[in-house]
């Protein structure tokens, strides 16, 4: 890892954050579904057949995800910055009866902790590239990661819900305002909430830091790394209701009424080395 000594600080603040985190994350009702739950539909059809294939998930936090692959036929691996959350998702893979392996390291140090190998699938998202304080190194980390013509499948939250804020805070209101930053541009975003997005009180927890990155700036950092952008999805739901007047779908995800905008909340990009 290449970070200067503030910013590999600030990367060692959220490790502690995650670390206090994950027990009470692992415990809350919010996580309390099925696997596959946290997937869309388009991601099963861009991400095609995973039996036989070898799948890694950066970011993978308690792998809530990550042991879907693994029931799909893939060789799945998953690797995060917190070891409390990997505990947990070593639990969580034991008891759904699968084989995934964990490993402990910073994204950054990725292919130094998979020993070299390569994989056919780079998978991320749903809350992880804010935590990337550099995405120039993020993007040829993952090209050294992935086979050739394999590809990296990225889900994320669009940064307009990053904008209007993907966690409402205490005493805000409900409306579809512009509160934070779309692009990126102005360095690390601090937050001193002591309170998670699954809604528990994390004691004695520490600041955390936020890095925006806009749509533009994900795409041609690919591209600059020499990935070949193959899908580029915007969708308009969500897998928990952001605002009570959000309604819920047919596969169990939440959008906005009929009678509000129509806007991006997430997007996924699929990139073929």
């Amino acid at each position: 890892m290449t970070l200067d000594e503030q910013t590999q600080q600030m990367v060692a603040a959220n490790q502690a954050d995650w670390d206090a985190r994950a027990p009470l994350h692992a415990a809350s009702t919010f996580y309390d579904k099925p696997a596959e739950y946290w997937f869309a539909d388009y991601e099963w059809a861009d991400l095609g057949p995973l039996d036989g294939r070898d799948v890694l998930h950066l970011q993978c936090h308690l792998g809530t995800e990550t042991i879907e692959f693994a029931r799909r036929g893939a060789r799945t691996s998953g690797l995060d910055l917190s070891e409390k959350s990997l505990e947990a998702a070593r639990r969580i893979a034991a008891g759904a009866g699968v084989e995934v392996e964990y490993l402990h390291a910073n994204v950054y140090d990725a292919v130094q902790a998979v020993d070299g190998r390569q994989f056919d699938v780079v998978y991320t998202g749903k809350g992880a590239l804010c935590y990337l304080p550099d995405l120039k190194q993020w993007a040829e980390t993952v090209r050294d990661l992935l086979k050739p013509g394999g590809f990296l499948y990225v889900v994320e939250f669009h940064p307009l819900l990053n904008a209007l804020r993907e966690v409402g805070l205490p005493g805000e209101s409900d409306d579809l305002v512009l509160r934070a930053d779309y692009l990126e541009g102005r360095g690390a975003i601090a937050h001193d909430s002591t309170v998670t997005y699954t809604g528990d009180e994390v004691p004695g927890r520490q600041t955390s830091y936020e890095w925006r990155h806009g749509l533009g700036e994900i795409v041609t950092t690919l591209a600059s790394a020499g990935f070949r952008i193959t899908t580029l999805r915007e969708s308009e739901v969500l897998p928990w209701p952001r605002w009570p007047q959000m309604e819920q779908t047919p596969d169990g995800w939440w959008r906005l009424p009929d009678d509000a905008p129509r806007i991006p909340l997430f997007f996924a990009l699929k990139a073929t080395r």
